[in-house]
């Protein structure tokens, strides 16, 4: 076989290769091994952000979910982990239109990360394979406003705590500094997502390690609870 027809082939498997983690997430197909070694963590932002369009234009994929039960009892292949809200206005995997298989979750009041999160998304990346890492909050979030009001409440009051460094390190002229205002919250919502984002850095060295290496990416991200759409940053 000459070079010429060695280039044409190679060029031909890469396209293969570059479309099929699309071609999986985007049908009725579950994810399988091959799909997930072809996503790069890059294309797995745009996966996500071409999943939400689908889901904010009425667009969504059929799937036929018991199907994808079936071809994944034998294994799973997710091409990215989500770390979000407890709120039941916010279901990653109808958020970004994915079925069964395509996603791990974490949820928990207020899109924190603790050691336990860190460990399961440590498990998601270099375990299982997920090229991506998002931290995702909300607007309108109850778990925010609840710390931003320094609200007190049983076992919650502890997982609120979570988020105090975040209510504490939103500077500027923010009056009234409660969930009255607005503006406050929004700000607190965000700089929870960030903060978050730089301590999964700081605590996990296997995360820290993939990300410098360039094998997973993280992005951070607000959903809008008033039109389903999610703004990405990183």
């Amino acid at each position: 076989m000459n070079r010429k027809k060695i280039t044409v082939i190679a060029i031909a498997i890469t396209v293969l290769f570059t479309a099929v983690g699309t071609v999986f997430a985007d049908s009725g197909t579950a994810m399988t091994a091959e799909a997930q070694a072809a996503v790069t963590p890059s294309k797995a932002i745009g996966m996500l952000r071409q999943g939400n369009a689908r889901f904010i234009g009425g667009s969504t994929v059929k799937r036929d979910l018991l199907a994808q039960v079936s071809q994944t009892s034998k294994g799973q292949y997710p091409f990215a982990a989500v770390v979000s809200c407890l709120d039941s206005r916010v279901p990653p995997e109808f958020v970004f239109d994915q079925g069964i298989g395509d996603l791990f979750v974490a949820r928990v009041a207020g899109n924190f990360v603790n050691d336990d999160i860190l460990g399961s998304l440590e498990y998601a990346a270099k375990v299982a394979g997920a090229k991506l890492i998002l931290i995702m909050g909300h607007t309108e979030c109850g778990a925010v406003k609840g710390a931003c009001d320094g609200a007190q409440l049983g076992l919650l009051t502890a997982a609120l705590a979570n988020i105090n460094p975040a209510v504490e390190a939103v500077k500027g002229d923010y009056t009234p500094r409660d969930s009255k205002n607005a503006k406050f919250v929004q700000a607190v919502t965000e700089m929870n997502v960030r903060l978050n984002m730089q301590k999964l850095r700081e605590r996990s060295l296997v995360l820290r390690e993939m990300l410098d290496k360039g094998e997973i990416e993280m992005v951070g991200a607000i959903y809008d609870v008033s039109n389903g759409r999610v703004a990405f940053w990183k």
